[in-house]
């Protein structure tokens, strides 16, 4: 019996195998069409696509267009081949927009683009293009089954730009021990509150900012630590401000100790 199984599973193979060569050499493209669409429906997106490259530009104008487009485009997407699935559902949205599959397409050309989106620690440019492709299908379909997603796709990715951004402010203090520039980085993190107000680094932030001010100011030359003792304060009375129970307050605390104690100097000069 095991035998007999396995001579028909194989006859089978074979004769799928025998079938699928003989569709990819034919001329006749109905018979593409239809072997591409039973495979697509089967999930065997990589065979369907090559039998639908052969036959789309030869359907234009033709009643199954619409439908060959979009597992065209799907057979894309499902194979991973994101940048050309992001092109192939534009199309097919521009080409039909009055679909009932355009919103669909619209949100998978979309986020093909969010798959492609690099770790934070990368280059960032198609998270960029991603959350403004996401961006123009929310303002395109504000109906969309879809919409939910797309906004979450949006939030995650705007938080990978916020993280890179955070993570390049952070390596200015990280090399102040070698640079001695800390300057650049009190610049870097008010750059960074600048542009994401609303951030979930923000305690991290002012306190990378005050640990910054702190070294400059007990750093500093005679004629400029006053100052700049009183602006570090500022910054440490900034953080407490707003986190008061800030998870950084030992560290805060011994740092505004001593910039204290140095002020004491210039109090009794005065």
């Amino acid at each position: 019996m095991k035998k007999l199984f396995y001579i028909l599973t194989l006859t089978i193979l074979f004769s799928s195998c025998s079938e699928y060569q003989k569709a990819l050499r034919s001329e006749d493209i109905a018979e593409k069409y239809k072997l591409g669409a039973e495979l697509y429906e089967q999930g065997k997106f990589n065979k369907a696509n090559r039998l639908f490259v052969q036959i789309v530009p030869k359907y234009r104008g033709k009643p199954q267009a619409q439908r060959l487009m979009y597992m065209y485009a799907q057979t894309f997407y499902e194979t991973k081949d994101y940048y050309t699935a992001n092109y192939q559902f534009e199309r097919f949205v521009s080409a039909y927009p009055e679909s009932d599959k355009a919103s669909e397409a619209a949100f998978l050309g979309a986020k093909s683009y969010y798959h492609l989106s690099p770790r934070f620690s990368k280059e960032q440019k198609e998270t960029i293009e991603a959350i403004q492709k996401l961006q123009g299908f929310i303002n395109t379909f504000p109906e969309s089954e879809y919409l939910a997603e797309a906004n979450s796709l949006v939030k995650e990715l705007d938080f990978k730009l916020e993280k890179k951004a955070f993570e390049i402010a952070l390596q200015y203090n990280t090399t102040v021990p070698y640079t001695r520039d800390y300057q650049a980085a009190i610049s870097a993190f008010d750059k960074f509150l600048l542009n994401y107000p609303g951030t979930t680094f923000r305690e991290d932030a002012l306190f990378r900012k005050f640990e910054a001010a702190h070294g400059l100011a007990v750093n500093s030359v005679e004629w400029k630590m006053e100052e700049r003792l009183k602006t570090a304060t500022d910054y440490y009375n900034n953080l407490k401000k707003i986190f008061p129970e800030t998870k950084h307050a030992e560290t805060a605390d011994k740092m505004l100790e001593e910039i204290t104690e140095l002020l004491k100097n210039y109090n009794t000069k005065s």
